[in-house]
C-alpha cells in the first residue's frame, strides 16, 4: 500500500487518503505498517501540497526506517505552529542514514526545498534515524 502511494504521488496524483485530511492519511498509513506507529497530528487542515508533501515525507521516511533500519517502533509526529508545518519521522532502528544523490532522502530534500522549507536527519549509527522538517503552511 505504502509503494502505490509513492507511486501515486510521485506521478503528481493527490492521495485518495487525503481527502479526510492529514492526521487521517497518516493513521491509515500507520495501520498498515508492519512495525507499531504512533502517530501525532493535527486535525486542522493546511493547503493541499502541503498536505501532499507532508505525507509523501512521512511515506518515504516510514519505508526506508523498515527497509534499511530494522526498528522495533516508528513515531510521526507532525504539528502545526506559527505558519509552518513540522514533521518529524523517528525510529529507534540501527541508525547511519545518509543523504546520497540520487536517494530517496535527496528526493525529500528537494522537495521540501521546493516548499520552502528545511530538512535535517540525525542519524547515529546504532542510534535510531530522526528526520526533522519544516514546511511553509501560511
Amino acid at each position: 500500500a505504502t509503494i502505490g502511494d509513492l507511486r501515486q504521488i510521485a506521478a503528481g496524483v493527490r492521495p485518495a487518503r487525503l481527502d479526510d485530511g492529514l492526521a487521517a492519511a497518516l493513521r491509515d498509513l500507520a495501520r498498515s505498517a508492519p512495525v507499531p506507529v504512533d502517530v501525532e497530528a493535527p486535525r486542522e487542515r493546511v493547503g493541499a501540497s502541503v498536505e501532499a508533501a507532508a505525507y509523501f515525507i512521512a511515506c518515504e521516511a516510514l519505508t526506508n526506517a523498515v527497509k534499511h533500519g530494522s526498528p522495533s517502533k516508528v513515531a510521526v509526529r507532525a504539528v502545526r505552529e506559527n505558519g509552518t508545518l513540522f514533521v518529524s519521522v523517528a525510529d529507534d532502528g540501527v541508525g547511519g542514514a545518509v543523504v546520497r544523490r540520487g536517494s530517496g532522502l535527496a528526493g525529500l530534500r528537494d522537495r521540501v526545498a521546493a516548499h520552502g522549507g528545511t530538512f535535517e536527519i540525525v542519524s547515529p549509527r546504532g542510534g535510531g534515524t530522526r528526520l526533522e522538517v519544516a514546511i511553509p503552511c501560511e
